[in-house]
């Protein structure tokens, strides 16, 4: 049993998606297509930068769904690459709207709006300099929040924005707060990684995105996707279109439970878990949560004949 899983922010790169761009008319189609819904050269970013330029939430959004959603397509149109027995589907943050496109709930179109408003939303939301991000490498989610309890009484807010996986979990929050936290780790010889984000992504600072996006998604058509999506928020299944809306508005400043997600998927037969898009950072996260699990990172046409071949 397999599930399909697209990346979030952070696996962008310049040149992504190049060699499938060059290749196949089918991609330039989609690159060109997203430069006219966006009314400016997303396609120009993701294949020459600047690389600042790609970094800006709004760009990084939906650059990374514009490379998902070719590569699926090229697996899919190209390859004739049969996902009848997928079980789910899923996406980390941003990439479960890949996840929801390919799974056609949504419009690439609309995906493509709603993840540039979205990346906006999230970067005004917090002033640049005002917040912080870390990864908290090698100890278990419930000793930090252990750690998280016992500082209370600080100002500001510092939460878990992402539990990726075993022993990787990522804290969001008041620059000042999150530093204070890191201050606790080293004391405690805990290591920690700052991340080079401009917001504080998936915490209660980002409750104004939130409250942006309610609307635009709610005005936004979608339809109940055709296979299985895990969602972010709950970590389980959910395939009412409805829901799926009002699990999107939350997913902006709630918990990502990604690690959850993938012993969900796990726990319920899924042996095959295939990233497709930037990056191989998925599979990383799951290779630590469930060691045994079989794990394919898409990102050239190498990759893809590699894939078939192992599912003949």
């Amino acid at each position: 049993m397999s599930a399909l899983l697209f990346p979030g922010q952070g696996s962008q790169v310049v040149g992504m998606g190049s060699e499938f761009h060059a290749n196949f008319e089918l991609v330039k189609k989609i690159f060109k297509e997203a430069d006219e819904n966006l009314n400016y050269p997303i396609s120009k970013l993701i294949l020459e930068g600047p690389e600042n330029d790609l970094q800006l939430t709004k760009n990084t959004q939906p650059a990374i769904l514009t490379v998902s959603y070719s590569i699926f397509k090229v697996l899919k149109d190209e390859f004739n690459f049969d996902f009848s027995s997928f079980k789910y589907f899923a996406g980390h943050s941003l990439g479960e709207y890949s996840a929801l496109v390919c799974a056609d709930s949504l419009s690439f179109n609309d995906a493509l709006y709603l993840l540039y408003e979205r990346g906006k939303a999230m970067q005004e939301a917090v002033p640049v300099g005002r917040g912080k991000m870390i990864a908290i490498l090698g100890i278990k989610i419930e000793e930090i929040i252990d750690i998280l309890k016992s500082t209370v009484g600080e100002k500001g807010v510092c939460e878990i924005a992402n539990d990726n996986a075993e022993g990787q979990v990522i804290v969001s929050g008041n620059k000042e707060r999150v530093e204070y936290l890191q201050s606790i780790l080293k004391d405690r010889k805990i290591k920690s990684i700052p991340l080079k984000v401009s917001a504080p992504f998936h915490c209660s600072l980002m409750k104004p995105a939130e409250n942006s996006m309610k609307e635009k998604i709610a005005k936004t058509k979608f339809t109940n996707p055709i296979f299985k999506i895990i969602n972010n928020v709950t970590a389980t299944p959910e395939n009412n279109s409805e829901k799926i809306k009002e699990l999107l508005v939350k997913q902006i400043s709630s918990t990502v439970k990604w690690r959850d997600s993938i012993i969900n998927m796990s726990t319920s037969g899924v042996k095959n878990f295939i990233e497709v898009g930037p990056g191989k950072a998925l599979s990383g996260m799951i290779k630590r949560t469930i060691k045994e699990a079989n794990c394919f990172s898409i990102n050239s046409i190498t990759d893809i004949k590699n894939l078939i071949n192992e599912f003949k």
